[in-house]
């Protein structure tokens, strides 16, 4: 009779102790788990299928928030290669200073400079979906399940916002001081702990959400996360603002959400309040559309939605080009009277607004965000994979586009800009670079790397193949962190803040859940 071999593959003595099951069990979800987090999921997009893709409807949401965040991808890379000549240029009208350039024009301008627009929209997108289920309760009747539900998003919002923030930016901290690698950013401490302890100090104050102090952290660890502490203070904004509406009657409650962004906008400078107040509107606005239970004079335009909202797009975009340049020598007040196309729009700015460009930014996310879904064909196109995919990975994109410019950016659009284009922009002989200059810091940071050879730079300001081609790295190695991040730390911290909830939850409060 022959004997049955006992190998690790075979059965026997290893049944008894029920360890190879187990072992490869753990084996395959690690293998699974592994291949997950290394495979480009950038590179499997295909165009969507309408007949076999289900989708939910609010997924334009998601796909109107991720191309958002290219918009600021494309903004800063746009700014970071072409110095602060190209900010002149791209931050302000066509035809401002005598300067004409293909990327200052209407509407093509947001292409090249649509970082504050893509912001303003953020905002709105976030008023909507962070009241969209507690108004649908609101609007059912069921008040007394609303204390629940807020309280619930409100415990959750500051850990889903600053986990992120706290992970990425240590990280960053941990990876510069291991490497010394030169970055354009502040200088390092003299050692990691008070590095750590500076770390600390900034970003306590910057977390607060009363604190006024949140530049020193953006400023030293990431200048991209100014907008964190806005979105939380508008998240506060509209959670109050569910709470104390909840019971109010229809006509009333919509005339308190106009009235708050009226009180945020013209007798306030709290332009990302009216911003978040503009979302939870248009949150209110679509479920009582669904409901057929419109006030009637928004109901007897409802065969006209398509065309008032085309125009209403078209308005949005164009605002969207508001001047916005930042600079010293720049008075900021009248930049946009003395912008061509934009003297009589001027006046339409109320004076609580300290920066004019975010009124006239509101606009244009309102009528975007508003229009988006009762426009089916720009509404199918931020349905599409592409646009989905960027939704699900717009918060890392959004917080390591700028890690990217500093370690790699800089060395890659460095030399593609070298032996730099100057051209004679005015008749009085002032003389503006064409496509940037390299900035000093590099020559004293990077030295090795600054002329390696010359790309062309022909072509419209911001079109240069220079600059294109040097995407064709840097945007994969920027899709693929963000997919890193969104996969190891963003959608962890959302599951974190879900469990840490219900752990604090009473016992009879989480059966019932």
């Amino acid at each position: 009779m022959p004997v049955k071999p006992n190998g690790l593959l075979d059965h026997g003595q290893m049944d008894e102790v029920s360890l190879r099951p187990a072992a490869w069990k753990t084996t395959t979800r690690v293998g699974r788990w592994s291949l997950d987090m290394i495979r480009p999921e950038f590179l499997a997009l295909r165009p969507s299928n309408p007949k076999t893709s289900t989708l939910r409807p609010t997924a334009w949401l998601d796909g109107l928030r991720g191309f958002a965040a290219f918009l600021v991808y494309l903004q800063h890379h746009q700014l970071w290669a072409h110095g602060f000549a190209g900010n002149r240029i791209f931050e302000t009208a066509f035809g401002y200073e005598g300067r004409h350039y293909f990327a200052a024009l209407p509407f093509v301008r947001t292409a090249f400079s649509g970082g504050h627009y893509a912001v303003t929209i953020f905002f709105v997108i976030s008023g909507y979906v962070l009241a969209v289920k507690t108004m649908g309760l609101i609007h059912r009747g069921q008040t007394s399940t609303i204390t629940d539900v807020v309280g619930s998003a409100l415990f959750r919002r500051w850990l889903r916002l600053y986990i992120p923030i706290i992970a990425v930016t240590f990280l960053l901290i941990s990876f510069r001081h291991a490497t010394k690698i030169w970055m354009d950013l502040p200088a390092l401490k003299g050692s990691f702990g008070e590095e750590i302890r500076h770390w600390y100090e900034t970003f306590k104050n910057y977390s607060f959400v009363f604190s006024s102090s949140v530049l020193p952290f953006s400023s030293s660890y990431h200048a991209h996360t100014w907008t964190i502490p806005l979105e939380f203070q508008g998240s506060i904004v509209v959670y109050t603002a569910l709470s104390a509406l909840a019971r109010c009657k229809k006509n009333a409650r919509l005339c308190c959400e106009v009235g708050l962004i009226f009180y945020f906008l013209y007798m306030v400078d709290g332009y990302h309040c009216a911003l978040f107040m503009a979302g939870m509107l248009l949150c209110d606005l679509d479920l009582l559309a669904q409901a057929d239970q419109l006030p009637r004079f928004l109901s007897v335009l409802t065969d006209f939605k398509e065309f008032i909202f085309f125009h209403l797009f078209v308005v949005g975009l164009y605002l969207s080009g508001v001047p916005s340049l930042d600079s010293d020598d720049v008075d900021r007040h009248t930049l946009i009277s003395k912008s061509p196309g934009w003297k009589w729009l001027s006046h339409l700015k109320p004076q609580a607004v300290f920066d004019a460009k975010w009124f006239y930014l509101f606009w244009a996310a309102l009528f975007t965000v508003a229009s988006v879904p009762r426009l089916p064909w720009l509404k199918r196109f931020f349905e599409t994979r592409i646009c989905q995919y960027l939704g699900r990975v717009s918060f890392a994109l959004y917080l390591v586009h700028g890690i990217v410019i500093w370690i790699i950016g800089d060395r890659l659009v460095t030399f593609a800009r070298s032996h730099y284009v100057v051209h004679e922009l005015t008749r009085t002989a002032r003389i503006y670079a064409a496509v940037g200059l390299t900035r000093p810091v590099h020559a004293q940071g990077i030295p090795g790397w600054v002329d390696k050879f010359s790309l062309s730079k022909k072509g419209p300001m911001g079109l240069e193949p220079a600059f294109w081609l040097s995407q064709l790295v840097i945007l994969p190695i920027t899709f693929y962190a963000a997919e890193v991040v969104t996969k190891l730390i963003d959608e962890p911290s959302v599951k974190l803040s879900n469990g840490l909830f219900k752990k604090t939850l009473a016992e009879s409060q989480s059966s019932r859940r």
